[in-house]
């Protein structure tokens, strides 16, 4: 990870109340505890919460508008972007010796993990049509898979401040649960051209990506910060288990194919499997019971 030069200069803090109130501020955000371990207690517990609220809104579902699905994918929504903020705030700024503000843009808020807050705004905000069924199928393919991806293995993303690990479990737990929803309520079709739809999105999410790479790369901030949206840079050290391979072999072009392939089969996937689940329930809801026509023998 790069440093720069910090943005602005460092605010003199002694004896002024605001500037006072905003390093106390700067310090309760900032409250450390032990780096999680991997299935550990806190692992476990958001796991567990992630599953209950899993099951909370698929519940709670059940006969709700379209209206009122819209209104909790908001809700949801609202609540992950200010987690955001705060997370935003807290790498932002420092306190020793006074307010240092120091942008760090390694933790600018458009990796693939991230796409679901805005595309559940747009989810949200947006009625019956092909935006809206498009932005809900990403959510209920490709967000279920970066959640679970993350939820299952989320060493990468755990730290020693409380507040960061709080809000990257509810982030990338609420995927989950908001994408379960969809698809349990029938407000996503289990059909095999949602993933088309979904698709649409993602490979608009890619192309943002590397766009801002490469203006990274073009003003020269790749030269004083980290920056790597997607972590498909090719300018920077792939960090991709298998996409490193592919980046070292193919042009960043196909390169860039074979990601949103690749991805895209493995929210597929998230997909075949609902479409399964819904399958078997179906058989078995259909399945007559056998009739006892005769009482049998007492032992």
């Amino acid at each position: 990870m790069l440093t720069a030069p910090p943005l602005y200069a460092i605010i003199p803090a002694e004896g002024v109340n605001i500037l006072n109130f905003w390093q106390d501020f700067l310090r309760i955000l900032d409250i450390s505890m032990e780096k999680p371990e991997l299935y550990g207690w806190f692992h476990l517990l958001s796991l567990g919460l992630t599953v209950a609220f899993t099951v909370f809104l698929c519940l709670w579902s059940k006969g709700r508008s379209h209206g009122q699905i819209r209104k909790m994918i908001l809700v949801v929504t609202f609540v992950v972007m200010a987690l955001e903020l705060y997370k935003q705030i807290n790498f932002s700024f420092s306190y020793e010796g006074g307010i240092v503000f120091d942008y760090q843009w390694y933790a600018f808020p458009f990796q693939f993990c991230s796409t679901p807050m805005y595309i559940g705004l747009l989810a949200g905000l947006t009625r019956k049509g092909k935006v809206h069924e498009a932005a809900n199928a990403y959510l209920a393919t490709y967000a279920i898979f970066a959640g679970i991806c993350v939820m299952l293995y989320p060493s990468t993303v755990f730290i020693d401040t409380i507040g960061i690990n709080i809000q990257t479990m509810v982030c990338h737990g609420t995927m989950i649960s908001v994408g379960v929803c969809l698809l349990y309520s029938g407000y996503v079709k289990l059909e095999h051209k949602s993933i088309l739809k979904a698709m649409a999105v993602f490979a608009i999410c890619v192309a943002l990506a590397a766009t801002m790479n490469e203006v990274a790369h073009l003003t020269g901030l790749l030269e004083r910060e980290s920056f790597d949206m997607f972590y498909i840079s090719p300018y920077g050290q792939p960090s991709l288990p298998v996409y490193s391979l592919v980046q070292a072999a193919v042009p960043f072009p196909l390169c860039l194919i074979i990601y949103v392939c690749g991805f895209s089969l493995a929210s597929y996937l998230i997909l075949l499997a609902a479409m399964g689940i819904q399958a078997l329930g179906r058989k078995i809801k259909g399945a007559k019971p056998v009739k006892q026509t005769s009482a049998q023998p007492a032992v």
